[in-house]
């Protein structure tokens, strides 16, 4: 039986997924809001702007029709994955019906509202199946098939392991989880946690301090998580320590070339507008600070990020600030 994948989004993650499930064989079809992106993807069977180097599989069929694109999935009984940015979740998902099962990949706290995707989907869809796909990933290597390992988390058993059934391969491992919030906190901390270990390794500080800003870093993810319900040993996995290493450490994040930039004194205005791309970090970094001050949770490394990012601190001053915090057990 052939199985059925719908794409909701053709930015560079969702493209990579729509390559890497029909390269087994699924049929997928991408949706694009844009119906010029779509014809020219459809033209070069690539997506030239985010992911040139991979060429679109016979099995990946593209439209820009949404109904079209849902009912694809929905009337074989397939799945649904959300590859928007956070900010426009919650109205892709109140476009779809409640008995589609979907998976988002966005990571983030939602600007204004701090809700984090499950919070969403339970607002707009709350009888709705449905669930997080996240993980250590660069949209770049799972396109061109590099090994990588990713995790489906929701509270329905069943839609996480029809993840597992879409996307597992030879080149790329999917594993399930039941604890959605732990591996959302975990994805969305690690954007703004980044760019701090961008700013530290820009100001050329040393491998030291790279290793105690990912590690005090971890401490402040699972101390949020813990609070807003999340079990602590989430954050030892896939969507916790190692999406925080990886984009706190690879060439390809675009959270950690943010501190980068930043580390020379470039305007951040003038960063993102030569980046191109999403970078989640910015703009969810003050909405994940002011979740934790709600909460009563210290998050001092993510404090330090706001305020580099509002222009409140240089670089070196926010270094002075963590380094003068006063001496207290590790925890």
């Amino acid at each position: 039986m052939t199985r059925h994948l719908t794409v909701l989004g053709a930015g560079a993650w969702g493209t990579a997924l729509a390559i890497s499930a029909a390269r087994q064989g699924v049929a997928v079809q991408l949706w694009a809001r844009d119906g010029a992106q779509v014809a020219e993807m459809q033209a070069q069977r690539r997506n030239v702007r985010y992911l040139p180097e991979a060429a679109f599989p016979d099995s990946l069929a593209l439209t820009p029709d949404f109904d079209a694109a849902v009912a694809h999935a929905h009337g074989n009984g397939g799945l649904v994955i959300v590859g928007t940015p956070m900010a426009a979740l919650a109205d892709i998902l109140q476009r779809l019906p409640e008995q589609v099962a979907t998976l988002w990949l966005c990571k983030g706290f939602e600007k204004g509202t701090g809700r984090l995707g499950h919070e969403i989907a339970r607002a707009v869809r709350p009888q709705a199946r449905s669930g997080v796909l996240s993980g250590p990933s660069f949209a770049k290597e799972v396109a061109l098939g590099q090994p990588t390992a990713l995790v489906a988390a929701s509270t329905d058993t069943a839609l996480a392991e029809q993840a597992v059934d879409v996307f597992h391969s030879d080149s790329l491992r999917v594993y399930t989880s039941n604890d959605p919030v732990g591996v959302e906190v975990g994805g969305a901390v690690k954007n703004v946690l980044a760019i701090a270990t961008g700013i530290a390794d820009g100001m050329d500080l040393g491998l030291n301090a790279r290793a105690a800003l990912i590690t005090r870093g971890l401490a402040e993810m699972t101390r949020l998580g813990v609070a807003l319900g999340a079990r602590a040993d989430t954050f030892m996995g896939l969507s916790g320590l190692g999406d925080l290493v990886l984009t706190s450490t690879g060439a390809l994040s675009r959270n950690r070339t943010v501190g980068l930039q930043l580390a020379t004194g470039k305007p951040l205005a003038q960063i993102l507008q030569e980046l191109g791309h999403v970078a989640e970090g910015v703009y969810s970094a003050a909405t994940v600070w002011q979740r934790a001050r709600t909460l009563g949770v210290a998050m001092p490394i993510t404090e330090a990020v706001v305020a580099v990012l509002d222009g409140r601190l240089s670089p070196a001053e926010a270094v002075g600030a963590l380094m003068r915090r006063e001496a207290k057990a590790e925890g």
